[in-house]
Parts: structure tokens; sequence; C-alpha cells
């Protein structure tokens, strides 16, 4: 008998997992790949304009999943409850609500292999090498690393297809993940963009760094300065390497996003329910400049 359904195709929201998607589909046939998503509700609403297009494309449903219920009702409730934005596992939403969304379908389900948009990139290498060290029982593959397809070329092929790639590319984003509030991944050029293209939900997550902020009695921040001086003063002021998105009234001695000087928007990697597993990358420069806090989920 056939296998069906046993190559769990991850679908994102971004280009390349959308790509992978229909590669993992050319490989296997249509049978045997199951298409899933898992929302976070917190998506630009262009990325379930993608999702039907992507869906006419592959001639199948992408099922939709989620970690929503008893515990949270929205991406909000995941910060208020652990008074956080990010930990050492990297952001508290993307563990909340993707991994262990995907990790209890992991358990609950067979298959032969899932499959995972990263792209042909050096950062993503090392990223595939950890998946496959450290979490083999996920048995994933990396389609586009097979073909060398890096995001510019996931961009034209769908270019090519008639398809129109998520809005967020052509703001000049480098992913296309929760831009309902904006990514706490982003760092600091992400976020000065995000202040001149998208101010009022600037302001919203400059208010929610404040209030967990209050909640927890000492600075909670999406991002950190990594100038020398700021890691001197850390000496003396705990906190010092610290940067609101706004002034907080009760920290005046700390940066606030003004402050730094202006940044690119730096590449991210698509947030797929495997966030904060990357044990064997060198950090590059987004990672450095975000705030992860000590606690562990």
């Amino acid at each position: 008998m056939a296998l069906q359904n046993d190559i769990i195709c991850w679908w994102s929201g971004g280009i390349t997992s959308a790509v992978a998607c229909k590669v993992a589909l050319d490989l296997y046939g249509i049978d045997r790949c199951l298409f899933i998503m898992i929302d976070t509700r917190n998506e630009d609403e262009d990325t379930y304009r993608f999702k039907k297009d992507c869906e006419a494309w592959y001639g199948k449903n992408i099922e939709v999943i989620d970690n929503f219920g008893e515990r949270y009702n929205n991406i909000q409730d995941v910060w208020r409850k652990y008074v956080s934005l990010n930990v050492a596992h990297g952001a508290v939403c993307s563990s909340e609500l993707k991994r262990i969304a995907r990790e209890k379908w992991q358990r609950e389900n067979e298959y032969t292999h899932q499959v995972f948009g990263f792209e042909f990139d050096k950062k993503e290498f090392n990223r595939a090498n950890g998946m496959k060290l450290n979490h083999a029982k996920s048995k994933p593959i990396f389609p586009l690393m097979m073909l060398g397809y890096d995001k510019e070329d996931c961009i034209n092929l769908v270019r090519v297809e008639g398809i129109k790639p998520p809005r967020a590319y052509g703001w000049g984003f480098n992913n296309n993940n929760c831009l309902g509030t904006g990514c706490v991944q982003g760092g600091i050029g992400y976020w000065q963009k995000m202040a001149i293209d998208f101010p009022l939900k600037f302001d919203t997550m400059a208010n929610m760094e404040h209030e967990l902020t209050d909640l927890k009695g000492h600075p909670v921040t999406m991002l950190k300065d990594q100038s020398n001086k700021a890691k001197k003063a850390q000496k003396v002021h705990k906190y010092a390497n610290l940067v609101f998105l706004k002034e907080h009234p009760e920290y005046p001695e700390l940066k606030c996003l003004k402050d730094m000087k202006a940044r690119v928007v730096l590449p991210l990697m698509e947030c797929n329910g495997f966030c904060g597993v990357n044990e064997l990358d060198v950090k590059n420069d987004t990672v450095n400049e975000l705030n992860f806090e000590g606690a562990i989920l």
C-alpha cells in the first residue's frame, strides 16, 4: 500500500518554507505530502492570501494547527504569563505558540520526514546540523539546501509561477513573521523601520515592554546595546546595556531606540517551530543585539 501524508511540510508563511513545500511535493508526490501551518494569530493579513495562492499552486490544502485554548487567547497572553519577551531558548511566543504545537503534533502522529525551509546559506547549514544532531526524532529534511536555493531564488521562483510573494518582502523586511505586532527577535534595524512604517504597532510594543517591566520590577526589553561603552557600564549598572523601544520614566538612564545609530534591517530566520535550537550557530549581529533573559521555559 502506498504511503500517504507521511512527508510533513511545515508552511510558515515565509517564502522559503513555501518553496520547500513545493519541492517536497515534486519529490514525493501530492499524496505523501501533508502541509501544515502553525498559526500564531499574529500574522500579517496578506499571509493568508499567500496561503490560498500556495494551496492553488500545490493542489492541496494547508492544514492549520495552533496552541491556543485554555492557556492563551493571543500572543500577548504569552508575554504576560512569562513577564518576558525573549528567554535563553529564544522568543517565548515562538516556543509557546509554535514549537510546542509542532512537538505535540510530532508525538501524536507518524511520519517519515518533516520538511523545513532552511535556505542555502552558511548560517542555515549550522542550524540544519544542529537540528539533525540534537532533534533527530523530527527526521528533518531540507529541500532548498539540496537544490541550492536561497531566499532570492525562492522569491523569483514564486513570481515565475504568477504568485505574488508576501508583501512584507516588498516593504523591505527579510521575513514574514508576526507582523501583527512586529517580531520580538527583529533587532535594532527592524524596529527602527517599524517605528517609521508602523508607528501604532511600534507604540503598542513599546507599551508592552513598559507593562512587563512594571510587572517584573526590572527592565524587560527586546534589544540591547552591544557597544563597548554599554558593556563597561554594566559593571556598575546590571541593566545598562538594555534598550527600550521608548524611554521608560522609571529608567531614564537607559537608552531607547532613538538613541541608537540607524541600522539596516538584517536577515532573520523563519519562525517555524524550532526557535532557539541553533546550538551550532555562530551568533549573527541580529541575535547578538537581542536581550535574551536568563529564564528557561
